[in-house]
């Protein structure tokens, strides 16, 4: 899957346009950063509805193409400028997090955990 894909399955809004390209190979859905960094593996999209700096910093460390800010969030200009001068792709959608993981799962995404 690609970052398209997964904002057409989420109907999402772009609202920062990194490489729309870029291969998806996992999702974890979190609002605790800690839990990010301790369990996610290979190349995942970050789905939460934490909007501060530190889900792109995160983002970053962990090597993420992509973040959907889930329930209709939206991200404050130093957000998304953290997020351009990254190459992260910034998505919101409307679905809360639970339904918005379980489209991209019922689409072949698998979890992004390490158990």
């Amino acid at each position: 899957m690609v970052v398209k894909d997964i904002i057409d399955i989420l109907e999402g809004e772009v609202i920062c346009e990194g490489n729309l390209d870029a291969e998806i190979k996992t999702a974890c859905g979190s609002d605790m950063m800690s839990d990010v960094l301790a369990f996610v593996k290979d190349q995942s999209v970050l789905l939460t509805g934490l909007v501060n700096p530190q889900v792109v910093r995160t983002a970053e460390m962990m090597d993420m193409a992509c973040i959907v800010f889930v329930r209709g969030k939206m991200p404050d200009q130093g957000i998304i400028d953290l997020a351009e001068q990254r190459d992260i792709t910034l998505i919101q959608t409307r679905f809360r997090m639970f339904t918005a993981c379980g489209k991209l799962y019922e689409n072949g995404l698998s979890g992004g955990t390490a158990v």
